[in-house]
């Protein structure tokens, strides 16, 4: 395993980079006091950057980047809004590589040109009812002829009121459990399919969060992702990557409150002297700096086992979960560190610590990503889990 990137990998990096601090960074405060989805901005960086089409082949239009490269991305921009991170990530993770990977030639040439260069993508499996328990969906899709008639309502929608196109997941066969759901891609503006509102956050609130409502929803066959029965197998693979997705934009927020609380520590001065000399500040910036480091050894081994289509699902879960903690605890020190100033919104690690706590929840919870871990372990040394 290399430790080094790439000539390229780390031009993409400095290119995003330089793009967020210069062109994203201005505009966060404005659109997470409004919740705004900031749209413009998003079809920028898919038109100028190339952004929209990371995980989709080059003969329809993508950049096909290595799944190393593709963490690189969303880390750098999570580093400066971690709304912008997860819907870059949703996008291309859960939507356009879900197409390019699973859909037939047709559908991929029907869809992804467009994706890639001027919409936005939306992945919808949860329910009320069901979240960590995908088998427990209710939504139903009844073959008619040349169409499926959708039925149900979905959860939790990531891009949801913004999004030009869904991978939404309905049970084909009720009875089967797991093996009787299938996925199917919906455009928006289909008949017998609203959105609702857009759930109201404790952070990353220029990301949306919203429901669907399929009252009978008419989508062509061929717009189903390989076979029915299949879209359990397929949203888990897919999970794995986006795992590695929400633990890159994990640790982009925490690698940014270590940043900014290091700068404090260095500006801050109390009993004439700057607090980053004290042993209580220094213990806590190494146990920062030390977590922020060890979840991203997880996460590129993670993403470097997914590059070489190695297994991944214990090390994704690993490195989603070690990250997202690391996120809630680095963000919790930097505040401390800030004193009382670090309690208001003048100081951005407030709001790194808000949005660092759904990154302990979506895309699995803290707990299922421990069932998993423990279950492949077991799995491994011939236990039954």
């Amino acid at each position: 395993m290399q430790f080094t990137m790439t000539e390229e990998q780390k031009m993409l990096r400095d290119t995003v980079r330089e793009f967020a601090v210069t062109e994203v960074a201005p505009l966060v405060e404005k659109h997470e006091r409004s919740s705004e989805f900031p749209r413009d901005l998003v079809m920028r960086m898919w038109s100028e950057l190339g952004l929209g089409g990371m995980l989709a082949s080059e003969e329809y239009g993508g950049i096909d980047l290595d799944p190393v490269s593709y963490t690189l991305v969303i880390e750098e921009l999570a580093r400066v809004w971690p709304s912008l991170a997860i819907i870059v990530s949703v996008h291309n993770s859960v939507s356009v590589q879900l197409i390019n990977l699973h859909g037939t030639p047709e559908l991929k040439q029907k869809y992804l040109p467009g994706l890639i260069t001027g919409q936005i993508g939306a992945f919808s499996l949860s329910e009320a009812g069901a979240g960590s328990d995908v088998a427990a969906l209710r939504a139903t899709a009844k073959r008619d002829g040349d169409h499926y008639v959708l039925n149900g309502e979905k959860n939790w929608v990531t891009n949801g009121l913004a999004a030009d196109l869904y991978v939404i997941f309905a049970k084909t066969d009720p009875s089967a459990g797991n093996k009787g759901i299938s996925a199917f891609v919906v455009e928006r503006e289909t008949p017998g399919l609203s959105v609702g509102k857009s759930e109201r956050k404790m952070g990353i609130k220029a990301s949306e969060a919203s429901s669907l409502v399929l009252d009978d929803c008419r989508v062509p066959v061929e717009n189903r992702l390989e076979n029915e029965g299949d879209g359990f197998r397929i949203a888990m693979m897919e999970l794995d990557g986006g795992r590695i997705g929400v633990g890159a934009q994990a640790l982009g927020i925490a690698q940014a409150a270590l940043d900014r609380a290091v700068a404090y520590a260095k500006e801050r001065e109390a009993f004439g002297r700057a607090i980053g000399e004290f042993q209580a500040i220094q213990w806590m910036l190494s146990e920062m700096t030390v977590r922020v480091e060890a979840s991203r050894a997880l996460i590129y081994r993670a993403a470097w086992l997914r590059a070489r289509g190695e297994p991944h699902a214990r090390e994704a879960a690993m490195a989603k979960l070690h990250a997202s903690e690391t996120a809630t605890f680095v963000s919790h020190r930097a505040i401390q560190i800030h004193g009382g100033y670090g309690y208001t919104e003048d100081y951005q690690v407030e709001r790194f610590y808000r949005d660092a706590r759904v990154t302990e929840i979506y895309e699995g919870t803290s707990e299922i990503q421990r069932l998993v871990i423990a279950r492949n372990w077991l799995r491994e040394h011939g236990y039954k889990a």
